[in-house]
Order: C-alpha cells, then sequence, then structure tokens
C-alpha cells in the first residue's frame, strides 16, 4: 500500500441491533475483520437458529482479506465464525487464548475439518498485516475473561475499537489497562468506536463482584434446590456461583451442552476452580438431597431449546422442576426476548419453583457494557478526533453520540450508522463513504447459505394467518375447467362449509374473467390468488398465504 491508499470502516453487523457483530478495515490491498458474531433470533423468526450478516461484500473482496482479529469468546462475536469461513478463505484467526480454545471447539462441533490457523494475541502482542495495518490490543473488563480492545494504526491514522467493556475497578479477573487507554488518548487517535449497549443507563455499571452478596443471601434462604440458569460464558458468573456452592457445600451439577463445553475448556485453563469433588454428572442429581444441589445451566434468555426451558416444559431426560426449587435467572434480557422470558418464568411458576430475576431490589445481574459515565470516561480519556458508536440499537448509537456532543465532540466528526455504511480515514480526516450490501441473513439448521427474508415472511403468514389452497383443474388447450374448483384451507379459521362455497365461487369467477382472453399459467395463478386475497381481507381482516395450484389435465402436469 503506501501513503496514498484511503482506509474503509464499515460494520455488516451490529449496528442498530445488539448481536452478529462484523466491523471491516478495507485498504486498497488488505481487509481485516474485527469479530464475526451472530444474533439469536427473536419470537418473530420461526425455524430460524442464527442470524448472521450477509458475507457477499467480503466474498468480493476475498483476494484482499488477510485476517479475522477477534476481540473476547461471547457468541455474538465468535459464533457465527463456522459460517464465515465456510463462506470465504480466512488465513489467520487472531484471537485471546480462552477465545481461541472456545473457536477451536466450536469449529470442532460444526465438523468443520479445515486446517484452520489460530493465534492467540495478549495485551503485549503486536500483530503487522502487510504496510497496511499494524494491531496492538488493550485489555478490557467484560463478562468474560480476556477481553481486549484493538488498536488499529495505519498510515491514513490511528483507530481504536474498545470491543465488549465495563470500567471494573473490582473485577473478578484482571485488571482493565486504563493507563494505556490514557497514552493512547495522549499520543491521539483519530477514530473512536465504542460500545453503545448501556448507552441509556445513567452512572456506573455495578462491578461483577457486587452480586456476590445477592449469591450468598441465595444460599443462605434457599432450602430446596438452586437453580442458576446464565449465559454459557459468562464465567465470571459461574466461578463466582461455584465458590459460593462449595463453601455451602452443595454438589454443582452442569446443564446443556454449550454450558458444559465452556466450563470444561474454563477449567482448563484456570479461569473457574472447581474442586472436581464438588462436580456430579446430571444423571446422579437424585442421589442427593434438594438442599445439597446447586444446577448450573443454559437458557436465561428463554430460547426453547436450551436446558431451562426444556425443564420448564417437562422435556429435559435428567432434570424436573420440582415444588420447591428455587430458579435463578442471572442476566438481563436482550431486547427482543423479553416475550419468551415471560413465558419461562410463568411455565416455572407453574410448576411449584420459586423464580428470581435480576431487579433494583435484588441484583443477581451485572451487565458487562457500560453505563453513560463509563462512555464519558472513555471518551475523556482517548479524546477521539472522530467518533463512531457502535454494539447498540440506533436510540442505543444515538445517545452515545449525544454524550460525545456534550462533552464538546463537534457533530459533525460524530457517526451514528447503520449496516452497510462506510466512513473512509484519510490523511487524519474522516469523511462518509459508500454503502455496501449488508442484509442479514436467517440461518435454518447449519445450511451456510441461510434463507432469506421473504421464506421468514411467509413463515411469518403461515404462523400469524394460515394457509388457502386453490386447486384448478384445467384443459390447457381448450381452456375449459375439467373438474370444480375445490378449497382446502391449513391453519385458517373462515373454513365453515358456507364459506368454503364462496371461496370456491370467488375463485371460478376470477377464473372465467382471466380465461376471456389467452392466459398463462402464471396470469391465471395470479388474478386468483388476488381475487381470493382481496375477499378474505375484506370479509375477515386476515391475510392467509393464498396458493392456486394449476393441474394440466391434459398434459398430467402440476405447476406450483
Amino acid at each position: 500500500m503506501g501513503a496514498n491508499s484511503p482506509i474503509s470502516i464499515y460494520a455488516l453487523g451490529g449496528l442498530c441491533e445488539v448481536g452478529k457483530n462484523t466491523y471491516c478495515f478495507e485498504s486498497d490491498n488488505s481487509l481485516i475483520i474485527v469479530d464475526a458474531g451472530v444474533m439469536f433470533p427473536e419470537a418473530g423468526l420461526p425455524g430460524v437458529n442464527y442470524v448472521i450478516p450477509d458475507y457477499t461484500k467480503l466474498r468480493n473482496s476475498r483476494q484482499k482479506v488477510k485476517a479475522l482479529f477477534i476481540t473476547h469468546g461471547h457468541e455474538d462475536h465468535i459464533g457465527a465464525i463456522p459460517f464465515l469461513i465456510q463462506n470465504l478463505y480466512i488465513p489467520v484467526i487472531y484471537a485471546p487464548k480462552l477465545a481461541a480454545a472456545l473457536i477451536k471447539n466450536k469449529l470442532a462441533d460444526n465438523r468443520i475439518k479445515e486446517d484452520i490457523k489460530i493465534v492467540e494475541y495478549d495485551s503485549d502482542s503486536v500483530i503487522k498485516i502487510d504496510n497496511d495495518f499494524t494491531v496492538s490490543f488493550v485489555r478490557v473488563t467484560h463478562s468474560i475473561p480476556d477481553a481486549f480492545g484493538i488498536i488499529i494504526d495505519t498510515p491514513q491514522g490511528r483507530i481504536l475499537h474498545t470491543g465488549d467493556f465495563k470500567i471494573d475497578l473490582t473485577p473478578v479477573g484482571k485488571e482493565m489497562e486504563i493507563n494505556k487507554l490514557s497514552r493512547l488518548g495522549d499520543e491521539g487517535v483519530d477514530l473512536l468506536l465504542s460500545d453503545s449497549t448501556n448507552a441509556e443507563i445513567e452512572g456506573y455499571t455495578p462491578s461483577e463482584k457486587s452480586v456476590i452478596q445477592a449469591i450468598r443471601e441465595l444460599f443462605d434462604e434457599t432450602t430446596g434446590r438452586l437453580i442458576l440458569s446464565t449465559f454459557s460464558s459468562n464465567i465470571s458468573r459461574i466461578q463466582q456461583v461455584a465458590e459460593v456452592a462449595v463453601e455451602y457445600k452443595r454438589k454443582i451439577a452442569i446443564v446443556g451442552r454449550s454450558m458444559e463445553n465452556v466450563v470444561q475448556i474454563a477449567r482448563a485453563f484456570g479461569y473457574i476452580k472447581i474442586p472436581d469433588a464438588s462436580i456430579i454428572p446430571v444423571e446422579e442429581i437424585n442421589r442427593y438431597k434438594p438442599s445439597e444441589l446447586c444446577i448450573l445451566c443454559t437458557g436465561s434468555q428463554g430460547e426453547p431449546m436450551a436446558a431451562l426451558s426444556k425443564m420448564a416444559n417437562g422435556e429435559h431426560r435428567s432434570v424436573t422442576i420440582l415444588q420447591g426449587d428455587t430458579v435463578v435467572l442471572s442476566s438481563s434480557a436482550i431486547p427482543g426476548n423479553g416475550v419468551l422470558i415471560e413465558k419461562l418464568v410463568n411455565l416455572l411458576v407453574r410448576r411449584g419453583a420459586d423464580v428470581i430475576t435480576n431487579s433494583i431490589y435484588f441484583s443477581v445481574h451485572a451487565s458487562g457494557h457500560p453505563s453513560k459515565q463509563e462512555l464519558r470516561l472513555m471518551l475523556k480519556l482517548i479524546r477521539p478526533k472522530y467518533f463512531m458508536p457502535i454494539h447498540g440499537e440506533y436510540r442505543m448509537l444515538k445517545i452515545h453520540g449525544e454524550i460525545a456532543e456534550s462533552l464538546g465532540m463537534k457533530k459533525e466528526n460524530i457517526f451514528v450508522m447503520d449496516n452497510g455504511d462506510s466512513l473512509v480515514l484519510f490523511n487524519h480526516q474522516i469523511t462518509e463513504g459508500p454503502h455496501y450490501l449488508a442484509e442479514a441473513i436467517y440461518i435454518d439448521g447449519h445450511d451456510i447459505n441461510g434463507v432469506g427474508r421473504p421464506v421468514i415472511k411467509d413463515r411469518s403468514i403461515l404462523r400469524d394467518d394460515g394457509l388457502v389452497a386453490i386447486f384448478v383443474g384445467l384443459n390447457s388447450k381448450t381452456g375449459q375447467l375439467i373438474v370444480p374448483v375445490a378449497v382446502e384451507t391449513k391453519g385458517f379459521i373462515y373454513q365453515s362449509r358456507e364459506d368454503i362455497i364462496i371461496l370456491k365461487k370467488v375463485a371460478q369467477r376470477a377464473l372465467e374473467d382471466v380465461l376471456k382472453n389467452k392466459a398463462t399459467f402464471a396470469e391465471i395463478k395470479a388474478a386468483i390468488r388476488n381475487a381470493v386475497s382481496s375477499y378474505i381481507e375484506r370479509k375477515t381482516e386476515r391475510s392467509p398465504m393464498v396458493i392456486p395450484v394449476i393441474m394440466d389435465q391434459i398434459n398430467v402436469n402440476t405447476s406450483k
């Protein structure tokens, strides 16, 4: 490259949403990616397992892609790696020690056998990518160990990506390198990209250690089984619960595949310390009194396939919710998951459990993200020339931008962006660049191609309004109707005998009208669909999927 190549900065995921974080930095010759995350589906995405970015832009620039850098090991930052590396060749993945282990486990789980080069970094590492990028790291505190911000030095200027962080002065793990951040501010940062998840919340995010007192109270007051659900990757929380469980002489059962994998890896690296004698297989829980058990499980977001939901529905093979159980949801609701969580809580209570969620009265969860005072402090430490809020829904990004403006930053130097929007850094100046394709791809099973928005729309219509099929037997040569029009409905309430007769008449009139002139099968289907859909919507205010099926009685073909 040289001093004449501008640097393009854009996100394929992570802006105007919480999840699928994927940030790209591109010169004329090189492209590096920071994070490759998934977003978990909301209730309105039937049949979807994960949501990932559309990687078309990266595939079109595949010859430039030099490396993927990972800030930390949460799913919204590493969960899409199996899909990304099946879409294009990634020469090397740079990740902190714990994240590297989680990525290797994820690739094995997905049966990806390609020889993926994974290189561990720490806060002293410096990685040079051609002559385009020099990448270094700053340790931050978060709800998982080994979390880092990423410093990207280019001939055009310096960029700092904070990663997920909170300024925790009494962390469970290692300290945040505040002195290093301050030094970066003194040296000069052209563009800051900073976590916006808690931008609506005034004050400071409580320290992870503030949760320990609530956990102790739970163990003091609970005489039955204690079932605690949190994110499987919230290693700091799991360690705190484990310490107290050992102290209170409760055996610990780990439930949920992702929880089992993460705990196994974290124990191997020393991030979670639980004596072997304190862990029991979940199949052995019936050998112990309720007061002797602590069950750690996944599912605090109400995910239908997670361990806690299976317990609540009576579908788990080893654990059934019992009268007298105390279930603790030690997490905050991810935006969009409120309905799922409420449903889960009601199911648990119906089965006799006492359910405790995080509240201002009883803090069983501390966020891993910065509140307003920490955002102000980060902006004061770094003093960037330009600012791009990241990692948050639109309102969070906008508030974060307003915080920067309140601290004296020029409004024209603050960029509240959407996925696909780009900035161009050249000679320490930022301008807005072109927009790139950055749609969401919905993963159904493990198909890397996913399904598009039209498929999701069709599924939603079928779920909400049902289906009406119109069968027409037609002689394609003469245009004559061979058999009467037939109607079948599924999941649609408008289906009495009289209603079906009327729908047949509506379809037949539309058919007769369109057959007055020579018409193709496509034109016949469109006429029937429009007539039946309009009639149903007018009479019922519902919009079921209407599928005309034309059967050619001469050629014995079926056209759908």
